[in-house]
């Protein structure tokens, strides 16, 4: 023997899975079977037939220890030490050697039992909502911004999402995603087009803080609103004074011109009415409208044309002196005006038409040219005597029904005193007034005589 505190035997091939053994077909043990387990298992003390499936009964032959002969028992126990002993050995091992084959194992089990910790940790529970339509979902996104892309939901400049897309989530977090919808809004006679994450035309309205108690909506409250949008019309009831007949009537009003809520006024307009602002205006807030009764009526006038002057040099007339070749005559037009009677004051007539009965006759105009005299003497050839029978009928005391002209030229007090005369002229000799009237010829021509001076030209 060996001083070793085991014995030294001869080593064993290492064993694999040690597979369960089924009872030889001639009562010993046979090989691990290679498939599944079929072998019918045997009451104590029966075994089954070598060459049939039927079971025989067979005399157990089995005995204790206690009941053998002691030589027997002594070689049993030999045996039995044996066969401990190779089993210690075929197992046995320097524990440092056990201790690193351990060692990896463990480290295996521990990477993953740590791995699998944080995997789980990683993994959230989120609700998203995604245009009103919920549904639950696991997923690593660390904020809202991965898990939409992750579900492939895309949000355009108009959308909505809660939290925003770079916030982080937690597990049982909510994520909410609400389309934007373009609706073409006419509010109270204002167009626009503004966006609203509401599904309903009742969300819209409360979204864009619409005063919708009593309004006008052209559609149902209810209607849903597509992603395409929706084109709405909405009035907001509003407080109009309606001033009629003498008497004023407030009323609360969703109506869309000024015509509607006069009527809803209970004011009827007739014929020529209308009201202070145009009918067909939209109605503000607070305003208020004036009812015009108006009545009315039409008249004819004739009134005249005035005539043009035409004006020509004549080098025969000398300066100063003007001729009317042909005295002019005003056309006639017929003109029909419009009267109207507001609220009973009368208004200004208006021209509403005109009709030329008669063209007027221009009136033609000689202008003399010729130099003046130097001298009374230069005048004395002129008709004199002509000019003092139309001024005067050739009277030298004659005075004009206004006496502010008299004698023979009718000169009026101030021109004859400047020309070197006294008292009145209508006093004066005949002789004297004509040496006047030539010394005012010389300075300012016929003009002082606009209607007889054409008679100096006449003649003597």
């Amino acid at each position: 023997m060996s001083n070793s505190q085991y014995e030294t035997y001869e080593a064993y091939e290492t064993y694999g899975p040690t597979a369960p053994y089924e009872p030889s077909p001639y009562g010993g043990i046979g090989m691990p079977p290679t498939g599944p387990d079929t072998t019918e298992t045997l009451a104590y003390g029966v075994y089954g037939a070598p060459d049939t499936g039927r079971t025989l009964p067979y005399e157990d032959t089995y005995r204790p220890a206690y009941e053998m002969p002691d030589p027997p028992l002594a070689r049993q126990a030999a045996v039995g030490r044996r066969a401990a002993r190779r089993r210690r050995t075929r197992y046995a091992e320097r524990p440092d050697s056990a201790m690193r084959r351990l060692l990896p194992q463990a480290l295996v089990v521990a990477f993953l039992a740590g791995g699998t910790t944080a995997f789980v940790a990683k993994d959230k529970a989120i609700e998203l909502t995604v245009d009103g339509k919920p549904r639950t979902l696991h997923t690593f996104a660390d904020d809202a911004g991965e898990l939409l892309a992750e579900e492939g939901v895309t949000v355009g400049a108009h959308d909505v999402v809660a939290p925003a897309p770079g916030e982080r989530l937690e597990s049982g977090d909510e994520v909410a995603v609400r389309y934007g919808r373009p609706l073409r809004l006419t509010l109270d006679g204002h167009r626009r087009e503004v966006w609203t994450t509401a599904r309903t035309v009742h969300g819209a309205l409360e979204q864009l803080g619409v005063r919708a108690e009593g309004a006008y909506v052209s559609t149902s409250r209810s209607r849903r609103i597509g992603r395409e949008g929706l084109a709405l019309d909405v009035r907001t009831e509003r407080t109009v004074t309606i001033m009629a007949d003498g008497r004023a009537r407030t009323i609360r009003t969703n109506a869309a011109t000024v015509a509607e809520a006069v009527d809803e006024a209970g004011v009827t307009l007739s014929g020529m009415d209308t009201t202070s602002v145009a009918p067909g205006s939209f109605p503000r807030e607070g305003q208020t409208v004036t009812v015009l009764r108006i009545t009315g009526s039409r008249e004819v006038r004739e009134e005249l044309i005035p005539f043009r002057e035409e004006r020509s040099e004549d080098d025969s007339l000398f300066k100063g002196t003007e001729v009317v070749q042909q005295t002019g005559m005003p056309g006639v037009r017929r003109v029909t005006y419009s009267l109207r009677t507001v609220n009973g004051v009368q208004q200004k007539p208006r021209r509403t038409g005109v009709e030329t009965v008669r063209e007027p006759r221009a009136q033609v105009v000689r202008v003399g040219t010729k130099p003046m005299p130097t001298s009374v003497r230069g005048a004395d050839h002129l008709n004199w005597q002509g000019l003092a029978h139309c001024e005067s009928g050739g009277r030298p005391n004659a005075v004009d029904p206004s006496g502010t002209y008299g004698g023979l030229y009718q000169f009026d007090t101030r021109t004859w005193e400047l020309l070197g005369g006294s008292g009145r002229p209508q006093d004066a000799p005949a002789a004297e007034q004509t040496l006047r009237a030539k010394k005012l010829y010389v300075r300012r021509g016929a003009s002082p005589w606009p209607h007889c001076g054409t008679r100096l030209q006449g003649p003597g």
